[in-house]
């Protein structure tokens, strides 16, 4: 079968349909959380997302709904915590095993579909539904709007924020509204690479792209060329071969990051000490 045979497939349009928004979004948003240093609240709110996602297939409603909802109201949680949340890491810890081990109790319940568990932890793109693909693109429109109004300021408070509070710009509310966007984001690439996994697709093409270009516009267009290669590579890679495709995602995010390893250095010293300042050219 030709790939223009299985793209005429539903379920691989749906699968293309729903990575290539999810991609997007996250080499967007994993941009901002490489420049604010929070890929460890991005990993804390994955496993909150595997715990939500469960909780809803016991309950009968869709996943996504049910890692959104959990997912935001941990974002809420920790934003309103703010800096009493640095020095906790045991604390923090904890709490993902909890997470963790409650997504296990749930699905422990959960007994009508025994491979489910497998497709939380793991991804399963191509069982995405149309009504995923819809819930998705709702949930991509709503995060992508807020970076557009917000771009600027975030930006600014993200490469230098007490500089950007002396300036007057929000820097608390702007945090509590970033932490609401990555909990929507990280809800939605769960279903492309697994609670386990969302950490290659959300952090590591930002990661790389950071590496490879200098200005923040550039470094943003790199990372979601990176993440939707990545995706689409390995969602090719699957239907030819037959394995996850989460595992070809993560093949191809990583060689790009070893590839960015190897590659000299643009930065001087310090990060972004070439750019301009972020009131007067982005």
């Amino acid at each position: 079968m030709s790939v223009l045979d299985l793209l005429r497939q539903e379920f691989v349009r749906n699968a293309f349909l729903a990575g290539t928004i999810i991609a997007v979004v996250s080499g967007i948003v994993g941009y901002f959380v490489i420049l604010r240093g929070q890929a460890f609240a991005a990993e804390t709110l994955s496993h909150v997302g595997f715990a939500g996602a469960a909780g809803a297939a016991l309950i009968g409603i869709n996943s996504l709904v049910g890692m959104s909802i959990l997912t935001v109201l941990t974002a809420i949680g920790m934003g309103s915590l703010g800096q009493r949340m640095k020095g906790r890491d045991v604390e923090v810890g904890m709490v993902l095993s909890f997470m963790l081990g409650l997504g296990v109790l749930f699905l422990s319940l959960y007994t009508q579909n025994a491979t489910r568990a497998v497709n939380l932890l793991f991804g399963s793109i191509l069982s995405v539904t149309r009504e995923d693909v819809i819930l998705t693109l709702g949930s991509s429109a709503v995060v992508l709007i807020t970076l557009i109004v917000s771009f600027r300021p975030l930006l600014f408070a993200s490469l230098d924020p007490v500089a950007a509070e002396a300036r007057g710009v929000p820097v608390q509310f702007l945090s509590v509204l970033f932490l609401l966007v990555l909990a929507l984001t990280v809800s939605q690439a769960v279903e492309v690479v697994g609670a386990l996994l969302v950490f290659t697709l959300l952090v590591v093409p930002a990661a790389s792209a950071e590496r490879f270009a200098i200005r923040p516009f550039s470094a943003l267009i790199l990372s979601v060329i990176i993440s939707l290669f990545s995706t689409w590579a390995g969602l090719l890679l699957s239907l030819v071969g037959h394995q996850p495709a989460s595992f070809y995602i993560v093949a191809f995010t990583s060689l790009f990051y070893i590839l960015s390893c190897l590659a000299p250095r643009f930065h001087v010293s310090g990060r972004y000490r070439e750019l301009p300042h972020p009131s007067r050219e982005v």
